[in-house]
């Protein structure tokens, strides 16, 4: 079945169908009222439309990071097309586009940089050689530019539209020439993003905007406590209320199913369900704070040890103890977990916000049976992800309620399950003991960290197994706690607790040994040059060492995830207790960049996430139910407690690193570091209590 169009009664009344048959035409963006243009199939990413429109496939998802634009720039400096005529479009899952679909740890320039830019190249050489083929010409005779090919002997000019059809029946070139980044023209500049315009005038489809004929809209209530089952339900009261439909049970719950979402929420709510609540009822954080406590006298699960940390610890000059703790956090996007989906006899479709489209297909195949060529994901733009939309979970259940009901519905979470019912950052409990040798300079490094695993324990220690630092003895181990409460990715993984750890405990180590922190680090990052890059950058552009009013301080950090290299330099005052962050002065060294003005946003959007996490982050649990339920009690920056963040990139010739997850993990250990400078007060635990 093709794919129906989704259109919206209000201000988003815009078409945006991107629908294809296998092995035929695909059909690109078009107005109410217009034709869509027909475009011929040039390779997996790129095709051409006979009125010379551009439509790139943008095999990524947007949560706001400016995938598509920066993909779209790969594709077209190769492509060597008219800017101006540039469309994007999200294509449906196909292995043509590798065997993971999604996007995660801010991968999706980095892991399709040279991909795209070949794709790009081999679009441009088919349109170079069907140009040659008609005016009887060799390829060299003849150059791409501005969407034409141009004859260089007679200046004869043929539009890529033109020629759309005839290349599109040559073979793809194995190896298509790439152009050198010194005459790049989009590559490496601030170009303006595509998916500004529809975001403004509402015209973009996000997963909550989707209209279906028939369509049905259902809310899912779900045992309050992690892992408890439906016991048993009566569904009279909630089948009164006007405009539900139906109540059925599916895996996660109780689904409502009304004919607008409103009257499936008012449904649930007098729904009447006994819980039966399992094991996870008895789990509350200060239990689980005592079991971290536990774990810090038994030796852990070592993910390094170099040099012998015991044994320098016994004859150090001057050893430091401290521990460390952050609670549990909430991703809470801006628009709250939704997917539509459309489950028929032998075809299901999907519509979702989603980081993962290869992981919604799976799931949907695995709930209704069908093979994986008979599921459709459509990707739609999402309003925040951080993590969360990777999950498939809420893409499960629309699956199921749909199954259910033989009818397309959607599925939508309030703030409250969205909050309630998350995958976690995990709480972190970490203990470290060091030692500053005879001249003060750190000697011993050990941690050992107890908080939940997910997919082993790399993400309970990466931030502090993997620091760049040169210390002679370093020991690292962990414990994984688990009581049952999910937890997953979070903007930057573990390096969002880990960094904070290890970065202001060296810190400890630097005042310890009566060192100044930046000495520190320049000693210790001798053989990691662009880590020290980027803290030189940072330390200088921020006039380290100069001096500040009475009860300012400033604070450093480094973090070294996701393939790049970030520092940042935080200046902030303490008040009468209250704080205030003036300034964050950021050096970064992301390998090739693609979009300067993309970076800056990034590191901007990281700083105040994580900012907000460590001035006011926290989740709490109380016979297993997580107590925060609203930005009422779990709150988020505010404007007026932003700080102005100053951005120096890097140039760099290394291999592409992430940037959406860079700037998250260093604004916590640069603002504790720096009020410790201005207050003599060390901050180990978050969010930040003065």
């Amino acid at each position: 079945m093709s794919a129906p169009t989704l259109r919206n009664v209000s201000r988003r009344n815009f078409l945006r169908a991107g629908a294809a048959t296998a092995g035929g035409l695909w059909l690109g963006f078009a107005l109410p009222g217009k034709a869509a243009a027909t475009s011929n199939k040039l390779n997996a990413f790129v095709h051409v439309s006979t009125d010379d429109t551009i439509t790139l496939f943008i095999h990524k998802a947007e949560m706001g990071q400016g995938t598509v634009t920066a993909v779209a720039q790969l594709l077209a400096e190769e492509l060597e097309c008219d800017w101006k005529r540039v469309r994007t479009e999200f294509p449906g899952v196909n292995r043509e586009y590798g065997a993971m679909q999604g996007v995660f740890g801010s991968a999706s320039v980095r892991t399709s940089y040279d991909s795209l830019r070949r794709a790009g190249a081999a679009a441009r050489e088919m349109l170079v050689q069907a140009a040659a083929q008609q005016w009887g010409v060799a390829p060299s005779a003849c150059r791409a530019e501005n969407s034409a090919v141009i004859n260089t002997a007679s200046s004869a000019r043929l539009g890529y539209g033109a020629l759309a059809e005839a290349a599109s029946k040559l073979p793809v070139p194995a190896s298509p020439a790439l152009k050198d980044r010194a005459v790049y023209k989009l590559v490496g500049k601030s170009v303006k993003r595509l998916d500004t315009p529809s975001k403004t005038d509402g015209s973009a489809p996000f997963g909550i905007d989707v209209r279906l004929p028939g369509m049905l809209y259902a809310n899912v209530a779900r045992c309050p406590v992690f892992g408890g089952k439906v016991k048993s339900f009566d569904a009279a009261r909630a089948k009164a209320v006007p405009g539900v439909k139906q109540v059925v049970q599916i895996s996660t719950g109780i689904a409502v199913v009304a004919d607008n979402t409103w009257s499936a929420m008012q449904g649930r709510r007098v729904l009447d369900i006994q819980w039966d609540e399992g094991a996870v009822a008895a789990v509350n954080t200060p239990g689980l704070t005592q079991e971290f406590v536990q774990k810090m006298s038994q030796a852990g699960q070592v993910t390094r040890k170099e040099g012998d940390a015991e044994a320098a610890l016994a004859g150090a000059a001057k050893k430091v103890e401290a521990v460390y703790q952050v609670p549990f956090l909430a991703h809470a996007p801006m628009e709250p977990l939704n997917c539509t989906a459309d489950v028929r006899v032998d075809r299901c479709t999907v519509w979702a916000s989603t980081q993962g489209q290869s992981a919604a297909a799976q799931e949907a195949a695995r709930i209704t049976g069908l093979p994986p060529d008979k599921i459709d994901v459509h990707t739609l733009y999402m309003g925040g992800g951080f993590g969360r939309r990777a999950r498939a979970d809420y893409v499960g259940e629309a699956v199921e309620v749909s199954k259910a009901v033989s009818a397309p519905v959607k599925v939508t979470w309030s703030r409250e399950d969205d909050m309630q019912q998350d995958f976690y950052r995990p709480a972190s409990y970490t203990r470290f003991i060091g030692a500053v040798d005879a001249e003060g300079w750190p000697h011993v490094f050990t941690s050992r960290v107890a908080c939940p695993w997910f997919g082993g324990p790399r993400t309970a220690v990466e931030g502090i197994t993997d620091i760049h630092y040169a210390i002679p003895n370093i020991q690292v181990d962990c414990h994984n706690v688990d009581r049952g409460i999910p937890v997953g990715y979070w903007r930057s993984v573990g390096y969002s607790q880990n960094t904070f750890f290890a970065e202001s405990f060296l810190d400890e180590l630097a005042h310890a040994g009566g060192k100044d922190p930046l000495e520190v680090r320049r000693r210790l990052l001798g053989k990691s040059p662009r880590a020290l890059a980027v803290v030189e950058l940072a330390a200088e552009k921020a006039g380290w060492g100069k001096a500040l009013p009475a009860g300012h301080g400033r604070g450093i950090s480094l973090a070294t995830n996701i393939g790049s290299f970030t520092a940042q330099v935080a200046e902030v005052s303490v008040t009468s207790g209250k704080l205030k962050v003036h300034r964050v002065v950021c050096a970064v060294d992301c390998g090739r960049t693609v979009n300067p003005a993309i970076i800056e946003q990034q590191i901007q959007s990281a700083i105040a996430f994580g900012l907000g996490a460590a001035l006011k982050g926290g989740i709490t649990i109380d016979r297993g139910r997580v107590q925060q339920g609203n930005f009422n009690n779990y709150d988020v920056l505010r404007i007026d407690e932003m700080p102005h963040v100053e951005l120096h990139i890097v140039a760099s010739n290394a291999p592409s690193g992430g940037i959406g997850e860079a700037g998250t993990p260093g604004i916590a250990p640069a603002v504790t570091n720096a009020i410790f400078a201005a207050t003599g007060q060390r901050v180990r635990t978050l969010p930040i209590r003065l």
